[in-house]
């Protein structure tokens, strides 16, 4: 990778910097552009369409959900979207348990606007408090393990909580804050696996000393199970409305008094630095490529100037990720020695652990397909 020659998308931002599977064609255009383009159309149904198709859903909730206490489960994090979600399924009429998995990381301020939103929507709340040591030592694991998915565990544990939630008070629907037209963009070397129980369980074994006994999981069967015989469906209500990240935000600031943390998922203090400067410095991966492309091929949010420009300010403020740095030293117990040997250890993929990747692979694939026949909503 070190002696390929750099090159830049000519339709969006991302670059040869950090992703090894990035290709051009003649006119210098990347493979995400074409594969984005062709995933949208599925993801993305026309706003005529997607109307109906979320009324449809809507009445099926409602009716599935009838003499229930809840007839939905949405996440709760504090972010952007999660936010927006609880206050348009609300909109809606439906009546939703919101879940939030505290993994030891939320900053103050995304506890206040946990709090405060779903006191002003009058939402129950489930916490999932994650046993800290733990969770810690399979952070440390991931973080050993020299992987650029280190965020892998808390993303696994939220899906395994909110299907054994789910099962628990008989909701059939698991309504989540993915935006497509936000997040679609993604190089598979900068994340995988977050579904693959092998693969943490794998690098916790290598690298950890903690045994999980009280960690979240899902396994590929548990998995099946949820989705096949007892028919809880999962779907993303943003893929179905014209969904403007800047106009949720005007919203919810003033329907719901949320408060702005400075940057995608900064709602977490561990999120913010390991997207902010660990992936940075040591992977050479910048998300906000990702990101700021979707925005220029989707809403229009962004030109791709105007995103060229953003992308030479820092990730963050150097000043909080400094602090930040020392505040995770400290919180997971680690030395400053530790902590740079981390940093300078080899790059390592999830090809270099125990995983059955193949197969999440394949699950991905033949759930667009689904998608693409209607069967699956989006």
């Amino acid at each position: 990778m070190k002696e390929r020659p750099y090159q830049i998308c000519t339709k969006t931002v991302m670059d040869t910097i950090g992703d090894p599977d990035i290709t051009f064609d003649e006119h210098g255009v990347c493979n995400y552009y074409y594969e984005y383009t062709e995933k949208l159309k599925v993801r993305i149904a026309p706003k005529e369409i997607a109307e109906k198709q979320l009324e449809v859903l809507i009445d099926k909730i409602k009716q599935h959900g009838k003499n229930k206490q809840y007839d939905c489960l949405i996440g709760v994090s504090g972010g952007v979207d999660s936010t927006y979600v609880a206050w348009l399924v609300k909109k809606l009429g439906l009546r939703p348990l919101a879940v939030h998995l505290d993994n030891g990381w939320n900053s103050e301020l995304a506890v206040k606007n946990i709090e405060n939103i779903l006191n002003k929507l009058n939402i129950d709340l489930y916490t999932e408090v994650l046993d800290w040591n733990e969770f810690r030592d399979l952070q440390l694991s991931f973080l050993k393990a020299s992987t650029p998915d280190g965020e892998i565990p808390t993303d696994h544990a939220i899906g395994a909580i909110l299907y054994k939630i789910a099962d628990k008070y008989g909701i059939k629907y698991i309504i989540n804050g993915q935006n497509f037209r936000n997040e679609g963009m993604l190089p598979s070397s900068w994340a995988r696996g977050y579904l693959d129980w092998k693969y943490i369980r794998s690098v916790q074994k290598i690298f950890g000393t903690e045994k999980l006994n009280t960690f979240p999981h899902l396994k590929p069967l548990e998995f099946i199970l949820y989705n096949t015989v007892k028919g809880i469906k999962t779907f993303s209500i943003l893929n179905y409305i014209d969904f403007n990240k800047q106009e949720a935000m005007k919203t919810i600031e003033t329907e719901l008094g949320w408060k702005y943390y400075g940057g995608k998922h900064y709602e977490s203090i561990y999120t913010r630095f390991y997207q902010s400067y660990i992936l940075p410095k040591k992977f050479n991966i910048d998300k906000r490529k990702a990101h700021y492309s979707c925005l220029i091929m989707s809403t229009g949010e962004l030109s791709r100037e105007q995103a060229l420009e953003l992308l030479k300010q820092p990730t963050a403020d150097p000043k909080i990720m400094e602090e930040d740095r020392s505040y995770i030293i400290k919180k997971l117990g680690i030395t400053e020695d530790t902590f740079d040997q981390i940093m300078n250890a080899p790059i390592k993929t999830i090809y270099d652990y125990p995983n059955i990747h193949k197969y999440e692979l394949f699950f991905r694939k033949s759930l667009l397909r689904l998608r693409k026949l209607g069967i699956m909503p989006n």
